[in-house]
């Protein structure tokens, strides 16, 4: 596993429960398995080819951030207009940036549309393997990015953005065997950056309770123990300074673009 962040406190290991011999649910009373929500692939909104290849670590993230694009909220809510977010997105990141790819591993556009980021991401996912992208500075090898569309200093995202935000969490949750509670964060908990924005960062709370009651189904006895992140003080946060600013994304010590 990735080392830990900084400013981590171990959670208490649960107490220990009593199991009754009691017989197995039927089946069907047993709850179904989260599924996610549609994924559009790279092929499919038309990416460019990386420069290099992704970076995929043979472990999971512990961490999923939450970002926003730093965007206008505006604009057409269709499939088409997602695919042209991942692309514009793509091509600031490249060209502007000089990065190898897209930095984020996931994107989802106001329509509620989800779009794979980062070269090889649904496939190291299936292999319970990391994409490092380029989404949270010095912290990109343990922690998955998940971009908004949008710029959420005052009011949260469209209902159908957030159905789609809370079923991916509700699905990597799962697949990953996280804990709601200590994996979904901002990115300004591990950055100086006012990213998601104060908006949708104060709805993280009831995002989180959300995403552990969709999973209070049988599956919490297979989640990995989690780590509370202490609450930086990083004093007045940055905002964007254009679009697609979201705040630090690289660190000058990981070596990857």
């Amino acid at each position: 596993m990735p080392e830990m962040p900084p400013m981590l406190e171990e959670l208490e290991p649960p107490a220990a429960l009593v199991v009754e011999d009691v017989p197995p649910a039927p089946e069907s009373a047993r709850p179904p398995i989260p599924r996610p929500p549609r994924i559009y692939l790279r092929n499919e909104w038309e990416a460019r080819p990386p420069t290099s290849r992704a970076v995929v670590l043979d472990r999971v993230p512990d961490k999923l951030i939450v970002h926003h694009t730093a965007t206008p909220n505006r604009g057409e809510t269709s499939l088409e207009a997602a695919f042209r977010l991942s692309r514009a997105i793509q091509r600031y990141h490249m060209r502007h940036n000089g990065w190898d790819d897209i930095g984020e591993q996931f994107t989802i556009s106001r329509g509620g549309h989800v779009m794979e980021g980062r070269n090889h991401t649904m496939r190291a996912i299936r292999r319970w393997r990391h994409v490092v992208g380029a989404q949270t500075a010095e912290h990109n090898r343990h922690t998955l990015g998940i971009e908004t569309e949008g710029t959420y200093m005052d009011d949260l995202p469209p209902q159908r953005a957030m159905d789609a935000l809370t079923r991916l969490l509700t699905w990597l949750c799962w697949h990953y065997e996280l804990e709601p509670s200590v994996a979904i964060i901002g990115h300004r908990d591990l950055n100086a950056t006012s990213c998601p924005g104060d908006r949708l960062y104060q709805h993280l709370p009831a995002l989180r309770e959300e995403v552990a009651r969709r999973l209070d189904r049988g599956y919490g006895a297979h989640y990995s123990r989690g780590y509370r992140l202490a609450v930086p003080h990083w004093g007045p946060l940055p905002g964007p300074a254009h679009w697609h600013d979201h705040g630090p994304a690289l660190g000058p010590h990981e070596g990857i673009r």
